[in-house]
């Protein structure tokens, strides 16, 4: 994979966890109001049938909405899943560029909410609401 193979503006991330590595290389893009990421999809990334696993997806929105719930924070606070609902609209395939753009719902003191939509090549493939519980970093 080349950087030419990736969107304008995103760059690779910076906050990495066990789980996400052997999917790396993930890459994000910060607006002011969220955190989006993206990735080329590649087999690593797929089910036993090729297309991209359902779990990925799942575990891909529910960092983009931790995180962009974060960001909106202004990074003061870490957020942990309370609830995450999943819908699956379509499948996606290796070479798509996946997409987990998010919308901060609400901010309060004790919770946040968000959603977000994954998008391979442009197309939805999938929709996520998430409840996150904020705590304050030590």
């Amino acid at each position: 994979m080349t950087d030419l193979d990736i969107p304008a503006g995103f760059e690779r991330q910076t906050r990495h966890s066990p789980l996400t590595d052997p999917w790396e290389p993930i890459y994000s893009k910060q607006t002011p109001d969220a955190i989006i990421l993206g990735l080329r999809l590649a087999k690593p990334h797929t089910n036993a049938r090729g297309f991209v696993h359902g779990g990925l997806i799942a575990a891909l929105a529910d960092k983009a909405m931790g995180h962009s719930c974060g960001h909106k924070m202004r990074g003061v606070y870490s957020l942990v899943t309370v609830s995450m609902s999943i819908d699956f609209i379509s499948s996606a395939q290796i070479g798509q560029w996946l997409t987990v753009e998010t919308d901060v719902i609400k901010t309060g003191a004790t919770l946040c909410f968000a959603q977000c939509l994954v998008t391979a090549d442009d197309v939805a493939i999938a929709r996520a609401n998430g409840t996150f519980r904020v705590v304050k970093k030590q």
